[in-house]
Parts: C-alpha cells; sequence; structure tokens
C-alpha cells in the first residue's frame, strides 16, 4: 500500500504531466481561462486516464501479450481512449450541456490528448500491475487537474492586470506557466 502511495503522490506532484512531462498542453492553454471549465476538462481527462488505465492494462495483458500483438499497443490504445471519449461526450451533452459547450473543441480532443496516450504507455514501460496502472492514471489525471485548476485561477488573476503590450494573451500564459512550473518544480527534491 505504501508503494502505491508513494506513486501515486509522485505522479500527482513530482512528475505532473503538464509542469515536467508538459503533456497535455493543449487542453491547458485552451480551456483554462474560467477555473469551473478547468475543472470540468479535469474531471474528465480523470475519468477518461482511469477507466483508459484500466481496460489497456487488461486489452495489452490479455490480448496483445497473449497473441504476441504488443506491436499495435498505441493503435489499440487510441482505439480504446476514443471510445471513453465518445461515452462522456454524450453523457455530458445529455447531463450537463453547458459543461459540453463551454469545453467545446477540446472535450473530443482528449481522444488525442498526449496525457492520457501518455499515461497508459507509460504504465505498460514501467511493468505497472493492474492496481499500480489505475492509481498511476487516476493520480496522474489528479495532477494534470491540479495543474490547469492553479492556471485557471492565476490566469484570471492576471487578466486584471494590464502587461506590457507585447506580453497581453498567449505570451503572459506561457511566462506564468513556465513560474508556475517552475514552484512545482521544488516538489522534485521530496523523499519519500
Amino acid at each position: 500500500m505504501k508503494d502505491i502511495l508513494i506513486l501515486m503522490l509522485t505522479a500527482v506532484l513530482i512528475e505532473n504531466y503538464i509542469f515536467s512531462r508538459f503533456l497535455g498542453i493543449c487542453p491547458f492553454l485552451g480551456v483554462s481561462e474560467k477555473p469551473d471549465t478547468a475543472l470540468g476538462m479535469g474531471f474528465a481527462v480523470m475519468f477518461v486516464m482511469t477507466l483508459s488505465s484500466a481496460a489497456t492494462y487488461a486489452v495489452y495483458e490479455y490480448v496483445l501479450v497473449r497473441f504476441d500483438l504488443e506491436y499495435l499497443e498505441t493503435i489499440a490504445f487510441i482505439l480504446i481512449i476514443a471510445t471513453l471519449v465518445q461515452f462522456i461526450e454524450m453523457f455530458l451533452k445529455r447531463f450537463i450541456p453547458s459543461l459540453y459547450g463551454a469545453l467545446g473543441i477540446y472535450l473530443p480532443l482528449i481522444t488525442t490528448n498526449c496525457a492520457v496516450l501518455g499515461a497508459v504507455l507509460l504504465n505498460v514501460d514501467n511493468g505497472y500491475n493492474f492496481v499500480e496502472s489505475i492509481a498511476f492514471g487516476f493520480s496522474s489525471a489528479l495532477g494534470f487537474t491540479l495543474a490547469i485548476v492553479i492556471f485557471a485561477g492565476v490566469r484570471m488573476r492576471v487578466s486584471l492586470a494590464e502587461p506590457p503590450k507585447a506580453f497581453k494573451g498567449t505570451p503572459i500564459a506561457l511566462v506564468t506557466a513556465g513560474l508556475i512550473a517552475m514552484a512545482f518544480s521544488g516538489f522534485s527534491g521530496m523523499k519519500f
């Protein structure tokens, strides 16, 4: 149990997908203008990343490895992720249309979100078992959510400031993201 907890804390803080691995930057920059929209995207990514970690583990171990088809892992994983994203899209469209509209094009882009694909590929590369895969997928998504919500809050504060003309818009967002990433790098010295 201690190993799972260490794996989870590492995925959230030390190896944060946004600030350490630089995966999932597209939705990070695109959906982080309001904290509530960022939180909605984070929950969607959490759902997809956790379930895709479980599903891809099963497909990898019981289909791809069994039939010596490991070379198809990326294609198989993308199909699994795309299927899960379709379920989320249908659910949000039906039950939470305001969030569905706010996420816009970024919701279907979860299918190609490199953070989601990165998590399932890292599960295989690191040789995680089923429980570790789910814990790593969930924790990575939690770290993604933490990063995008913090960034959305900071972006709201920065929008009230008057930066120099050359820094307005995306440049100040990137500078802000870099500063937050530097703050997160302080976790890299933690020993468990």
